[in-house]
């Protein structure tokens, strides 16, 4: 789609630390015309499938050996029924209170006014407040892989009463932990057992785990929530990607759901490049007396504007060195796959999270301090309970409105209820500013 960028790409001989330009490119070739995203989007998922290998038997085989392969042994059902009442009303857990009516609606309000989230984020949570009955997801089966996750939505669910096919390593704190909120909650929760053992290692058993799923009752979803440290980050999510097709030829009514990560590049709209031009413009008086000194110092590197005045749609870069290639190529697969799907008819649910104070995030120490200082660049972090169950409520959203509305590009479909955290709309590109951010934000880290 792009030569120019693709030669470069392949001559970058320090990927490690110069893969952020060559990302950003990648998405902005997609700009061209849908065929384009969606061209790339193939091509990348066709690309990881014939690189990466498999062991089967003692010996590497391509991936498409796990489309048909018998898996090593069967999975029963171990199910667990919640004894609490499902709740009949969306509420948001906010700074030690839990947020529903008039205050959710404020709350809503709040963050669009603070560009935290995009207007049709919290129009599509105000939809599903105004119908408690979408909650339970009547009907449905939803997969969690990783179902410890601390971004997942496993806990939002079976409180509303849903059923819910939990995935996750055979680790027995884990699935104590699971159990637990099972029994406090009010759905039914499904998981995979072997010989008296909870869970499944999804890198090494795509087909008893598709072959589980496949067999449950309900329209099936599948929610992508999987996340390891390093390159093996990109092992799990290139599994799961091999499960969602060998699932798919199973179950064509198979729907979809991954959570994109804030910290990535993605075309917005004219909307919010006006928001950020006016946030730089009318930023404070100290604010613009050093912002210069800064940028000279830097050599440019320090305190850059976000965008072009006038550009429309824009490249929201906010790409974080400190995550690492591992951690962007993992996400892009989850993107590449939901365009990939989308355009193939399927239902998928994919929506921007917030960035949120996760442990992954907070034991890299640099990424906990900038966290600590983003409020000072316009950027709101968010708790985990907060953001599970407002993502969670976009995922009820999606999957009760067909996948949500349908775009003539790609781009805004994913633009489409982002739930940023304000990055989008901040007066200073992402990365210029996390430096400072982390250093303001040093001692709140530590504490």
């Amino acid at each position: 789609m792009d030569p120019t960028g693709a030669r470069a790409a392949e001559q970058e001989t320090n990927w490690r630390a110069g893969y952020l330009p060559h990302l950003r490119r990648l998405v902005e070739a997609g700009l061209a015309s849908r065929e384009a995203a969606v061209g790339i989007a193939d091509a990348g998922l066709a690309s990881l499938h014939d690189r990466m290998r498999v062991v089967v038997g003692g010996a590497e085989q391509p991936l498409s050996v796990l489309a048909s392969s018998a898996p090593d042994r069967h999975l029963g059902t171990e199910t667990v029924h919640g004894t609490a009442e499902p709740e009949r009303e969306l509420t948001v857990p906010f700074r030690g209170r839990r947020l529903g009516g008039a205050d959710l609606a404020r709350q809503l309000d709040a963050w669009v006014a603070g560009g935290a989230v995009e207007p049709s984020c919290a129009e599509a949570v105000a939809a599903v407040a105004a119908h408690p009955e979408w909650l339970a997801l009547p009907g449905r089966t939803v997969a969690v892989l990783g179902a410890g996750a601390e971004m997942g939505p496993l806990t939002a669910l079976l409180r509303w009463g849903a059923t819910v096919a939990a995935v996750d390593l055979p680790r027995p704190q884990l699935w104590d932990r699971v159990l637990d909120t099972a029994r406090r909650g009010a759905g039914t929760l499904l998981l995979p057992t072997a010989h008296g053992v909870r869970g499944a290692d999804l890198i090494g058993e795509v087909p008893a785990v598709a072959d589980w799923l496949g067999g449950l009752d309900g329209v099936p979803v599948l929610g992508n929530y999987v996340y390891a440290d390093g390159a093996t980050n990109v092992r799990v999510s290139t599994a799961v990607d091999v499960l969602t097709l060998r699932l798919r030829a199973q179950r064509p009514d198979l729907a979809l759901a991954f959570l994109a990560t804030p910290t990535d590049v993605f075309v917005v709209p004219g909307e919010a490049v006006e928001a950020s031009v006016a946030a730089y413009a009318d930023r404070g008086r100290t604010a613009k007396l050093l912002g210069r000194p800064l940028r000279t110092l830097s050599a440019g590197r320090l305190l850059q504007r976000a965008y072009v005045p006038g550009t429309d749609p824009g490249i929201a870069d906010s790409l974080v060195p400190q995550q690492g290639p591992n951690y962007a190529l993992a996400k892009r697969l989850q993107r590449w796959r939901a365009t990939s799907a989308r355009a193939a008819g399927a239902v998928v649910s994919m929506n921007v999270a917030p960035p949120t104070r996760t442990r992954s995030v907070l034991k890299n120490r640099a990424l906990a301090a900038a966290y600590a200082g983003a409020h000072r660049f316009g950027v709101e972090v968010f708790e985990p309970a907060t953001s599970n169950v407002l993502m969670a409520a976009l995922l009820v959203h999606d999957l009760h409105t067909d996948g949500g509305p349908r775009h003539d590009l790609p781009w805004q479909d994913e633009a489409y209820a982002a739930a940023h955290g304000g990055l989008w709309r901040t007066p200073y590109a992402p990365r210029s500013a996390l430096g400072l951010a982390a250093v303001l934000g040093l001692g709140a880290a530590r504490g």
